[in-house]
């Protein structure tokens, strides 16, 4: 049956039906692809679950003031002292402001600071459905009239909706992404074939995966209530790329040792798809169903990440078996060009390659050098325990300085802390006064409003007394809560900005204990269900989260000593992890899979060697090519995308180059016929542990090198 699915790309007529089909779904999914933006959603909704507290207090206070809204607190500067030219400049600008759409009332303002340095006004801004958007268009005007004044005038917008118009220019740099990303993988693929004509296939090929893709989540956003955010958007196109393109490599290799063997192109299509289609396909589920769990976290930002990638992951597989074959198949052997594989070389003799070479030194003691890479890694993963993911502040989560960070360093320097950025309050209108007197003495609150009342409601503002994003301002909404919780009848309920953070954070830790141990199990099952073992899955997973430790540790010591940054987003282990695992298990089954196949023939620990002789330089350069497409995220100017990228491919990298080539090849050859055990392959007869040097040196094709 596989065999019969595994001829139909390739075939001499099915080709060209694949061919067509594919061109004609491209032309719809072009158009809809481009609608994807605008159903982006950045709002609160987007990322907060709905059942958070800070989203209860939007939905009650709507009903008694304009609780949309987000402050753009407006700074103004002069070092030697503002003039009464520059406040005239203010009040003037207070007025402009109040023309410009979905700015909310009056101003309030502006305020000249204490030491007479600098202007504040506080303006009210509707954040619509455009989310972002719709706040960095808000921004710009403001910015266009604030401008305009005096010379040596500084004028900066901070506060949310500057935080929101900063957040959306960085995110806007998705299309210097994409174009970062598609060059990567070029560079590494010319690297890899030595061929000017055969990494354009799978460029074309993810570039028809991510296209396509990027059209059903428009169709589910649209149609189904899938929540997609920019956040989404630019990791669906490094997972599309980096993931595909692994698949392409395993593909054309595996194709290119089948030319040599087969003089008929089809029927080496046909034999390369039945031998590495599961390793592609297992790999595939792998990350898609481990991605898809991402569905149960609370958070919507990563429930809505979770099938969008996911579906970018199925989309790029059913390219790369069917499409992809299609295309190599018409192109024949030319497109291999300088170096064409030649029938009837598959014995010719090759020199060693540096796989084989490693190998032969994981030979000669394998249980010391597994026991002794074990230890360094763990060594590696202390580092994890310095790892800060509580959340960073706003104008702590950009790799730049935008003018919101330079406000907020402004502002926090003249005026106090808090201001312009209240927690609010909901509650009955019997136990206003109360609650305002429970918030008055909460530690960490500046001061508290008169609250106002209308029907049966009321919200109350409460100043705090640190910086709104700041972890102590997190911990004084924390106190709130506690106090107004407790008051009997008041029904009461804490939001604002500060409350949103919290309540991010604490959804991501409950998504952490959820989803985490759900996806470690899945994966093992579907290990289990590959490789018809138990030994060889549980030691797989167990060198992967070996793995994630060790590049997280890592991550978390050049974060904090050579980045310095100021800590990591709330949502960053469990992606990372995800990421990880997800996509770290992915190389051990492209080399286990391929020993379990030689091992039939010859015993596993002598397939040990000859697997990772053979599939050594594909799975390296799957490596470095997802690699280099997750580090394609550091040309966004976001501390999130650069930690994420660095993590995922410097895990991705510790995965390729020393987990599957030092560490499962030593256990294999330490372990031998265990590995498969109950299954039957556990019954097949091994070989005693090969002496150094003495294995099969001959490197197929597979690895090219």
């Amino acid at each position: 049956m596989m065999r019969k699915l595994a001829a139909l790309p390739s075939g001499s007529v099915g080709k060209w039906v694949v061919l067509a089909i594919w061109a004609v779904l491209l032309v719809p999914a072009l158009m809809l692809a481009g609608k994807l933006s605008g159903a982006e959603q950045n709002d609160n909704s987007a990322w907060l679950p709905g059942n958070a507290e800070s989203t209860a207090v939007v939905e009650r206070a709507e009903k008694l003031m304009p609780a949309d809204t987000v402050p753009a607190i407006v700074v103004y500067d002069r070092a030697g002292g503002v003039t009464a030219a520059d406040l005239s400049k203010a009040r003037a600008d207070a007025k402009a402001f109040q023309g410009i759409d979905n700015v909310v009332g009056a101003p309030q303002g502006p305020v000249e600071s204490q030491d007479g340095k600098a202007i504040q006004t506080v303006v009210q801004v509707h954040k619509d459905n455009s989310g972002w958007e719709g706040l960095g268009t808000v921004v710009d005007r403001m910015t266009e009239v604030g401008r305009q004044g005096p010379d040596g005038l500084g004028f900066h917008v901070a506060g949310p909706a500057g935080y929101g118009a900063d957040s959306i220019k960085a995110f806007g740099g998705g299309g210097t992404l994409t174009t970062i990303t598609a060059l990567v993988v070029i560079v590494i693929l010319l690297s890899t074939y030595r061929s000017p004509l055969l990494p354009l296939l799978p460029l074309l090929t993810v570039g028809v995966a991510l296209v396509v893709a990027e059209a059903l989540i428009y169709l589910l956003a649209e149609h189904a209530g899938l929540v997609v955010n920019k956040q989404s958007s630019f990791i669906l196109t490094v997972l599309v790329f980096g993931a595909a393109t692994d698949y392409a490599l395993l593909l054309i290799s595996r194709y290119r040792e089948e030319l040599l063997r087969h003089e008929d192109r089809h029927e080496a299509m046909a034999e390369a798809l039945h031998r590495s289609g599961p390793a592609i396909v297992a790999s595939a589920a792998t990350v898609a169903v481990s991605l898809m769990l991402l569905m149960l976290a609370d958070l919507n930002s990563t429930k809505g990440m979770g099938p969008a990638c996911a579906i970018g992951i199925l989309v790029g597989l059913l390219t790369m078996v069917t499409l992809m074959p299609a295309l190599l198949v018409v192109c024949g052997r030319w497109v291999f060009w300088p170096v064409k594989p030649v029938y009837g070389n598959a014995g010719a003799t090759r020199k060693e390659s540096v796989w084989s070479r490693v190998g032969k030194a994981v030979s000669g003691r394998p249980r010391l050098v597994w026991a002794g890479t074990v230890l360094v890694l763990g060594a590696l993963a202390l580092g994890t325990l310095g790892l800060d993911a509580s959340g960073l502040a706003n104008k702590d989560q950009f790799t730049n300085t935008p003018q919101m960070a330079v406000g907020e360093d402004i502002r926090a320097e003249h005026f106090p802390a808090g201001s312009g950025d209240p927690v609010y309050v909901v509650a009955r209108a019997g136990a206003a006064d109360r609650v305002k007197a429970a918030l008055a003495g909460v530690p960490g609150i500046a001061g508290v409003a008169d609250p106002l009342v209308k029907g049966d409601g009321a919200v109350l503002l409460a100043q705090l007394k640190d910086e709104p994003s700041s972890e102590a301002a997190m911990r004084t909404v924390d106190r709130a809560r506690g106090a107004v919780h407790r008051i009997d009848g008041a029904d009461a309920q804490v939001g604002g900005s500060t409350a949103v953070m919290v309540d991010t954070e604490d959804a991501a830790a409950r998504d952490n204990m959820v989803v985490i141990p759900l996806v470690l199990v899945v994966v093992l099952l579907i290990l289990a269900a590959l490789l018809r073992a138990v030994v060889a899955p549980l030691l797989l997973m167990a060198t992967v989260l070996l793995s994630f430790g060790a590049a997280l540790g890592v991550s978390s010591l050049m974060f904090e000593h050579v980045f310095g940054f100021a800590g990591a987003d709330a949502s960053f282990p469990l992606l990372a992890f995800v990421f990880l695992v997800a996509l770290g298990i992915d190389y051990n089954i492209f080399l286990v899979t391929r020993i379990r196949e030689d091992a039939l023939r010859q015993g596993t620990r002598r397939a040990a060697l000859t697997g990772l002789s053979s599939t050594g330089g594909v799975i390296t350069s799957a490596g470095v090519v997802l690699a280099g497409t997750f580090g394609a995220m550091a040309s966004l100017p976001l501390v999130f995308a650069a930690e994420l990228g660095f993590a995922v491919a410097f895990g991705v990298l510790l995965d390729t180059l020393v987990v599957r080539s030092v560490l499962v090849t030593a256990l294999t050859l330490d372990v031998g016929r265990w590995m498969w055990w109950p299954g039957k392959l556990f019954l097949h007869p091994d070989d005693a542990l090969p002496a150094a040097g003495d294995h099969d040196d001959r490197v197929s094709t597979l690895s090219g090198r």
